[in-house]
């Protein structure tokens, strides 16, 4: 049986992992508070212990406007923290699995990024998460596999689709970025991507994973409260305004156009991608079920 390591076993990509972890694998979760992946000891000591084959990085800092005014918080967990877990792993011979995000690439040229364009962050958080990518890879002599991702969610945790339920009941309206494109993604979609990762050694250097389809803010929460309308998590409908993302600013600059090109990945993994919208509905009915 292989041994998969999990850090950020405690965030939606972690659990996701945690609950689809297929037959012939067993795992270590490790939640930050059981490894903080800042502290060479910590990871260093966590890895000889446990010797585990495969090592899913998917501990982050992922908080996008707070990264702004902690840059230094930021790069630590994302870039520091990637390459202590890189080097550890390398010390014990496991295979590295590092997630990653979309928010690496600026958005400006308005078409699907495919994995080898070359990335140009324009937040504190890209960057950071970016880094992490080139610290990876240097300490694994590229043999890490990259999965970046996007607009990651999930029936636990906080996320978009859970804030806009919580503002849906208790607002008369809201009002929603419609300016900004990318792929809503259901992180038990993610999870199993990497499963599928884990199972090819092969596959290295950088892959893109997400739900089918594309969407605005705006239109992601439209769907939100659709479905959740005909599932009965809501009792009545509030109107969802179209805001510029001039009008609703924030810390950090986001790319107007994030989408990534996973067509190499799905072919590779021999994965098929549901729309954004299926993943979803699957995911409200298991909220709503919970």
């Amino acid at each position: 049986m292989s041994r998969a390591l999990i850090t950020g076993a405690g965030g939606q990509v972690g659990r996701a992992l945690q609950a689809t972890a297929p037959g012939g694998w067993s795992v270590v979760p490790c939640t930050p508070g059981e490894l903080d992946v800042t502290c060479p000891d910590a990871v260093a000591n966590t890895f000889r212990r446990e010797g585990p084959d495969v090592v899913i990085h998917a501990a982050a800092y992922t908080a996008v406007d707070d990264a702004e005014r902690e840059p230094e918080r930021a790069e630590r967990v994302n870039a520091r923290g990637a390459a202590l877990v890189a080097q550890a792993a390398q010390r014990v011979g496991a295979r590295v699995i590092c997630l990653s995000t979309d928010y690496v690439f600026d958005g400006a040229r308005g078409s699907p990024y495919l994995p080898a364009d070359p990335p140009n962050p324009l937040n504190v958080y890209g960057r950071t998460k970016f880094d992490g990518e080139r610290a990876v890879e240097r300490a694994t002599a590229g043999s890490a596999t990259i999965v970046r991702t996007a607009w990651v969610y999930s029936s636990a945790g906080r996320n978009f689709v859970l804030t806009m339920l919580r503002l849906m009941r208790e607002r008369e309206s809201i009002g929603v970025v419609c300016d900004q494109i990318g792929t809503p993604t259901w992180a038990r979609s993610v999870a199993r991507a990497l499963w599928a990762v884990a199972d090819r050694p092969e596959l290295r250097g950088v892959l893109h994973w997400t739900d089918a389809g594309v969407a605005s803010w705006y239109d992601f929460a439209v769907a939100v409260q659709e479905e959740a309308l005909a599932l009965g998590m809501l009792d009545r409908a509030v109107p969802v305004r179209p805001l510029r993302t001039a009008e609703y600013p924030g810390r950090a600059r986001r790319p107007p156009y994030s989408v990534l090109d996973a067509s190499f990945a799905r072919t590779a993994l021999e994965l098929g991608a549901a729309h954004w919208r299926v993943n979803l509905r699957a995911m409200l009915r298991e909220l709503a079920h919970a």
